[in-house]
C-alpha cells in the first residue's frame, strides 16, 4: 500500500482474469482483495482516531474514499466499486460513527456552534453512505438544539427585554436554517427536526406569545424607518414561522390586538401596508375568524375619519375659536374590550365632547357612546415662566392635570385626584411623567423624588427648556405587562377559550352521535390546536356544563360513554 504501481500491467492482469470467468477474478482477486483492504482500513482509521480531530479525521476518509473509488475506475471491475467503497465505508465511518460525533472539542456540536459549515458537510456526506449515520447527527443536533434553546428562553436575563429575546430566536433560526441548506442539503428530516425542537422549546416560556407581539410592536412603530418593502416582508415572515410554533396562538392574538390598538389610536404605526400585510398572513395561517376583529380596527378608523368630516361640515362655523376634537369611534366587540374609566374633563373640551355626542347619535341610531379617556392624546401650547412657548404633545389625562394650572400656581397631589378623578394607579404614572423625567418635567415636585406620594406638592416648573418646539411626554409605563395584569389577560384568555371548546365538543357530538370520553377530548384537542392546546380538565368541566344544559347525556350502563341529544 502506498507504492507506486504499473497501472497498465494491473488492468491487463485484472482482464486476464475476468476472460477465465467472474468467479475467478472474484475468489482468487476480489475476495482475498477485500479481506486485506478491510485489515488496512480497520489499523489505520484507529491510528488516525487517536491522533485527528474530527474534522482531520472526516479528511481522511474522504481521501481514502475517494482514492478507492479512482482506483476502480482505472483498473478493477466496475462491480467491485460497491465492495470496496463499502468496507472503507464501514472501517472508517460506521465503525467510529459515535466517537467522532462525540468528540471533545471538535465533535458535531463544536462545529455547530463554531459553524464549521466544509466539515459538517462533509460528515452529512460520509454519514449518509452508511447505516443509521444521518440519525446518529440527527439525534445529536436535535438534543443540542433543544438544551440551547430551553437555556435561551428559560434564562432570566434574555427575558427582561422581549424584543432581544425574539432576536435571539430569530438568530438561531437563521443560523440553524444555514447549517440545514448548506451542509445538510435542506435535508427534510433535518428541516423538521429543527422545526419541533423550536416548537418545543419557544412553549416552555409561557411569555413567548407576549414576546412575539411585542417584537411586532417595536418594529411596526419605529424599527422599520428607511427599510425596503422587501425587507420588511422578510421579517413578517419571519416573525409568522415564530408564531406557527406557539401552542397558544390565542394568547398571541390577545396581545397583537392590544397591541395594534395602542399603535392605531396613538397614529404610531410605521407603515399601514406592513400592518396589512401581517394582517393577511395571519389570515391565510388561521383563517377569516382569527382575523376578523383586527380588521374590524382598520374600518373603524377609516368610518371616523368620515364621521369628523361631517361633524365639522355641521358645525364648523361655531367651532373655529374653541379647541380641535378628533375623535374615533370605535366598535366594542372590535377592539380590545376595556372598562369604561371615564376622568372629569377640562370644561373647554366637556361641551365640545357633548356636541359630538348630540351630532353622532343624530345621525346614528340605537348606538351609546361612552369615553375612553385612557386611550386619547391631545396637543397643547404652553408658555413658561421665561416666555418660551412649547407644544406640549400628552395623553388626555396628563392634558386634564396640567390644564389645571392654568388657574392654580400650586396643587397637592390629593387636589389633583380629587379634580381629575383619575384613578390612582394612573394619575401616579401620568405625574411621574410630567414631573420625574428629565428634559420632560414641565412641572416641579416637593419634595423631589422618583416616586410620587399622596403628601406632594406639584407646581408649573417656569425654569423648563427644551431644544425642541414640540415636546413629546409619554407616560411612564412598563413595556411589558405587571404580574396582575398577566394573570388578567390569562383569565380572559381562559374565559374566551371557553364557548370554543364547548362549541367543538358540540360538532363533534353532533357528527357522531355517540363517543366515548377518551375519544372526545382527543378530538377535542385535535380540532382546536390550530388556536392553543385544551386542557383536558378545561373539556371535562365543559362537557359536564353541556350535560347540565341538556346537550348532551351519559350514557346509562357505561358512564364514560356520551350521547348527543337533538
Amino acid at each position: 500500500m502506498g507504492e507506486v504501481i504499473n497501472r497498465g500491467l494491473m488492468r491487463n492482469i485484472i482482464k486476464m482474469l475476468m476472460d477465465l470467468g467472474p468467479s475467478v477474478y472474484q475468489d482468487d482477486f476480489e475476495k482475498p482483495f477485500l479481506e486485506v483492504s478491510a485489515d488496512f482500513y480497520r489499523a489505520e482509521s484507529q491510528e488516525f482516531i487517536e491522533c485527528s480531530d474530527c474534522g482531520d479525521y472526516l479528511k481522511k476518509a474522504e481521501r481514502r474514499l475517494n482514492e478507492e473509488i479512482e482506483r476502480v475506475s482505472h483498473y478493477l471491475d466496475a462491480k467491485s466499486e460497491a465492495k470496496i467503497t463499502n468496507v472503507v465505508e464501514k472501517e472508517m465511518v460506521a465503525n467510529h460513527m459515535l466517537r467522532l460525533v462525540h468528540m471533545d472539542n471538535s465533535g458535531l456540536v463544536k462545529m455547530l456552534l463554531d459553524d464549521k459549515l466544509e466539515d459538517l458537510g462533509r460528515m452529512y456526506t460520509l454519514f449518509k453512505r452508511v447505516p443509521i449515520g444521518l440519525p446518529t447527527i440527527r439525534d445529536v443536533l436535535t438534543s443540542h438544539i433543544r438544551n440551547t434553546g430551553k437555556q435561551l428562553v428559560t434564562d432570566p436575563e434574555k427575558s427582561k427585554n422581549p424584543v432581544e429575546f425574539v432576536e435571539a430566536l430569530l438568530d438561531k433560526k437563521d443560523k440553524y436554517d444555514k447549517i440545514i441548506a448548506s451542509s445538510f442539503s435542506n435535508d427534510k428530516t433535518f428541516q423538521n427536526a429543527l422545526s419541533s425542537s423550536f416548537e418545543y422549546f419557544i412553549n416552555l416560556n409561557p411569555r413567548s406569545p407576549e414576546y412575539i407581539s411585542l417584537f411586532v410592536d417595536d418594529k411596526l412603530r419605529k424599527g422599520l424607518k428607511g427599510v425596503k418593502e422587501e425587507d420588511i416582508e422578510i421579517m413578517l415572515d419571519k416573525v409568522m414561522m415564530l408564531f406557527r410554533y406557539l401552542q397558544e396562538k390565542d394568547v398571541f392574538e390577545k396581545y397583537y390586538k392590544q397591541h395594534l390598538a395602542k399603535r392605531l389610536l396613538s397614529g404610531k404605526t410605521v407603515s399601514d401596508d406592513a400592518e396589512r400585510s401581517l394582517i393577511v398572513k395571519l389570515k391565510t395561517e388561521c383563517g377569516y375568524q382569527f382575523t376578523s376583529k383586527l380588521e374590524g380596527m382598520f374600518t373603524d378608523m377609516k368610518t371616523s375619519q368620515d364621521t369628523m368630516q361631517g361633524f365639522y361640515s355641521a358645525h364648523g362655523g361655531d367651532l373655529a375659536s374653541g379647541p380641535t376634537l378628533v375623535v374615533q369611534v370605535l366598535t366594542t366587540g372590535s377592539w380590545p374590550t376595556q372598562s369604561s374609566i371615564s376622568c372629569n374633563l377640562p370644561s373647554e373640551l366637556l361641551t365640545l365632547c357633548e356636541k359630538f355626542r348630540s351630532y353622532y347619535l343624530g345621525t346614528h341610531t340605537g348606538r351609546r357612546l361612552s369615553w375612553q379617556t385612557n386611550m386619547g392624546t391631545a396637543d397643547l401650547r404652553a408658555t413658561f415662566g421665561n416666555g418660551q412657548k412649547y407644544e406640549l404633545n400628552v395623553s388626555t389625562y396628563q392634558m386634564c392635570v396640567l390644564m389645571l394650572f392654568n388657574n392654580s400656581d400650586c396643587l397637592s397631589y390629593r387636589e389633583i385626584e380629587q379634580a381629575t378623578e383619575i384613578i390612582s394607579s394612573d394619575l401616579k404614572r401620568c405625574l411621574q411623567s410630567l414631573a420625574c423625567v428629565k428634559g420632560k418635567n414641565v412641572l416641579r415636585k416637593e419634595p423631589m423624588s422618583k416616586e410620587i406620594g399622596e403628601d406632594d406638592v406639584f407646581s408649573v416648573n417656569d425654569k423648563f427648556t427644551s431644544k425642541l418646539r414640540k415636546v413629546k411626554i409619554g407616560t411612564v409605563v412598563a413595556q411589558k405587562e405587571s404580574e396582575p395584569e398577566k394573570q388578567e389577560t390569562r383569565q380572559r384568555v381562559e374565559e374566551d377559550r371557553k364557548p370554543q371548546i364547548e362549541a367543538a365538543v358540540v360538532r363533534i357530538m353532533k357528527s357522531r352521535r355517540v363517543l366515548d370520553h377518551n375519544n372526545i377530548i382527543a378530538e377535542v384537542t385535535k380540532q382546536l390546536q390550530p388556536r392553543f392546546l385544551a386542557n383536558p380538565s378545561e373539556i371535562k368541566k365543559r362537557i359536564e356544563s353541556l350535560i347540565e344544559r341538556d346537550f348532551l347525556e351519559r350514557d346509562n350502563v357505561d358512564r364514560r360513554l356520551y350521547r348527543y341529544l337533538a
